[in-house]
């Protein structure tokens, strides 16, 4: 890529860094909110492949100190909220499957 003479490289304008960049996309970077634990807004889905990009970014090894710290306790909070979305949602099976008067096809203890 050339450059016109006498005029110095400028990055693109926005919240570009180098650090927060995703592998192989130098054009996009991830977004990093401003408070580290602030998921609850979020689905399932993306918390699920944010924390992906974390810990990709992380097992590459090219993130500096204070970076994978921060990047750390984000992961730490997407995960606990994927978590609970799952508990949430495995309580909504339960009820689903065992219905209001209990699993189908069984008679109650008191019954028999």
């Amino acid at each position: 890529m050339r450059f016109p003479a006498g005029k110095p490289f400028r990055p693109p304008a926005g919240d570009y860094h180098p650090a927060r960049v995703q592998p192989g996309i130098r054009s996009r970077p991830i977004a990093t909110p401003s408070t580290p634990t602030d998921v609850g807004g979020l689905s399932f889905e993306a918390a699920l492949r944010e924390l992906e990009t974390i810990v990709a970014r992380l097992e590459q090894g090219e993130v500096d100190l204070e970076d994978s710290i921060a990047l750390y306790e984000r992961g730490q909070a997407l995960k606990g909220h994927c978590e609970s979305k799952l508990a949430a949602a495995q309580g909504r099976l339960e009820k689903i499957v065992l219905g209001a008067s209990g699993p189908e096809g069984t008679v109650p203890a008191d019954a028999a």
